[in-house]
This record gives C-alpha cells, structure tokens and sequence, in this order.
C-alpha cells in the first residue's frame, strides 16, 4: 500500500520539483547558437508567429502563443489537425512557425508541417528528440531533451513539458528585449485590471505635494509633535533650501518618549533620523512601496533632483491605488 504520511508525501512533491528544476538546467546548459537564430527568425518575421502541437504540447503551445502575443510578437495557437480543415487560412507568407513535441514523430504534425513547407514558411521546432523526423523538417532545432520525467511509472510528460515552456518563455523575454519592448507597451496590452496600473503608475501620481510636513533642524521637537499628530506621523527635516536633511517619525518620538519625558524643547536634529530613505516623482510606486516595506517605513519623501523636498508620499496611499 502507497505511504500518505505527510512527510511522505512532501517529499514525493519535492522530487518531482527537485526533477523538473534538473530538466530546466539541463536546457539551460544546451542552449546556443540555434536559440540565438531563432530569436533573430521571429524578429524578423513581418507575419505573425503559428505555434502548434498536440497533445500536452498542444497545451505549452498554447501557453507559449500567448506569451508571445502579450509582450508584442502576434502570435496564434494552430492545431495541427484544424490546420487541415480550413484553419491553414490564418497561415501565411510571412509567418514564422514553432512547433512542439516531444517525440518529434506525432503523426498529426506532419500535415501541417507539409504545408508549411508548401507556404515557404520557416520552422522552429521544440522537440525532445532532437534526431527525430520533425526535427529534420526544421530551419532551427531547440533541444528540449530531458533524462527522465517526473512521473516514471507512466512517463506522462511533466518534466518534458516544463522543459519546452521554460524554452518558450525564453524565447518571448528574449524577443521582447531585442524589440525594446517596454513596459508601457506591455500595459497596453492589458488594459483591464491592476496590473497596468502596477506597471505605469508613478510616485508622482500619488503623492501629496501641498502642505508637505517640513521643519528645520534647529526648531524644537514641540513643533515636530504638532506635525505628527497632524500630518500622518513623518515630518521631513529640511535645510533653509529646502534640501532633504532628515526625517522625525511618529516611531522615532516613541522611542524619544520611552527614554525622556523633557523632550518637547530638545532642537529636532537631536532626534531625526539623519539618513532618511527617499524617492523621486518619477519613480515607480511598486518601487518605493518595496522601500517601505523592506525599511519598515510608512511614507517618503519626495525630492527633485537636486534633493529638495517636493512631495511626500504614504504607504497608505500607495496601496489605495494599486501599487502594492
């Protein structure tokens, strides 16, 4: 009878991801010059990008088309048996096809490799076997080999899969850094929910630029008090240029009125904080919610470039509008 102790069955979970890491690196190490002409192929494509396969390769074909589509290379999921009955239509002269399996000899595949080569368009294969029939109908080879799959009683295709995925993946991230394809354009893209507000949105955006908490470094902490209480617990200590020298926070007077109950006339340099962290208008609001978090901080100032105060902004505020 098979073993269900937990500690059994998490160590069954870890070696079937221990195997899977192995494939990946195994693919890793392979990669080299064929990789490099694939990208350089779909770059130039002027078509759109068919990605084909049957079967649990069907599925990272799928996965890899999408991938592609969403960072700026068109690209369409085509099955190979569809391919045979009208869909060959989405197909044409210049288009770039990448097809996947991992034998390399699925039958279904060879009618639509037959009229890929009738419609002069390339070939870049994923494939397992890397001698294998398909592999020989193809301008580029990548070898998505694998020493063993995770499940060895069936060798139901788990490690192989996560082979030819990794490679597609690569594949897109390498292709959207060759055609500088930036952020704002990924964005786009997807204009429906948090996730281009998370890429585009600035600190600029969200931070208060009007009655910004500041003090010089000479008033006393009576005044700074005042400003705690008032404005969100951070005052930002600045020179008589406005330049950033300091920040007292509503921690900072804790602990001032853990060790002191005369504090209230005490200059406020005494207390601030003289290496505060800081941010930027143009900075992006995921980034300086990453400051905060790993400070253990609630807000920021923000400075211009030359270090004057300009703003500030809450961590509050932040994750009000997504960023976080």
């Amino acid at each position: 009878m098979s073993r269900t102790e937990p500690t059994d069955l998490v160590e069954r979970g870890r070696r079937v991801l221990a195997l899977e890491a192995a494939a990946i690196r195994g693919v890793a190490e392979r990669l080299g010059p064929p990789f490099a002409a694939a990208v350089r192929l779909l770059a130039a494509a002027r078509g759109r990008v068919i990605v084909s396969g049957v079967g649990k390769s069907g599925l990272i074909a799928r996965k890899i088309a999408a991938t592609l589509t969403s960072t700026g290379t068109p690209a369409s999921f085509l099955h190979p048996v569809d391919s045979l009955h009208g869909d060959l239509g989405i197909v044409g002269p210049d288009d770039v096809a990448i097809l996947l399996s991992k034998s390399g000899g699925s039958d279904e595949l060879f009618g639509l490799v037959m009229q890929l080569k009738r419609l002069d368009v390339p070939i870049i294969t994923i494939v397992g076997d890397a001698d294998s029939l398909l592999a020989r109908q193809a301008q580029v080879v990548l070898d998505a080999s694998v020493s063993e799959e995770a499940c060895a009683e069936t060798l139901a295709p788990t490690a192989s899969t996560t082979a030819a995925l990794a490679l597609g993946d690569a594949l897109g991230v390498t292709l959207l850094e060759v055609k500088g394809f930036r952020r704002e354009d990924f964005a786009a893209f997807h204009p429906d929910g948090l996730l281009p507000r998370k890429l585009l949105l600035r600190v600029a955006d969200v931070m208060l630029t009007r009655d910004v908490p500041t003090l010089l470094p000479d008033r006393p902490m009576r005044e700074c008090v005042v400003l705690l209480a008032e404005k969100r617990g951070t005052v930002a200590i600045v020179d008589a240029a406005g330049g950033l020298v300091g920040v007292v926070t509503a921690g900072d007077l804790t602990r001032l009125m853990e060790r002191t109950d005369r504090f209230l006339d005490l200059p406020v340099r005494s207390v601030m904080t003289q290496t505060p962290k800081a941010t930027t208008p143009d900075e992006l609001a995921g980034a300086a919610v990453r400051v905060m978090e790993k400070h253990g901080i609630m807000a920021l100032p923000v400075l211009d470039g030359g270090r004057k105060v300009v703003g500030i902004v809450h961590l509050h505020d932040l994750m009000k509008a997504g960023a976080a």
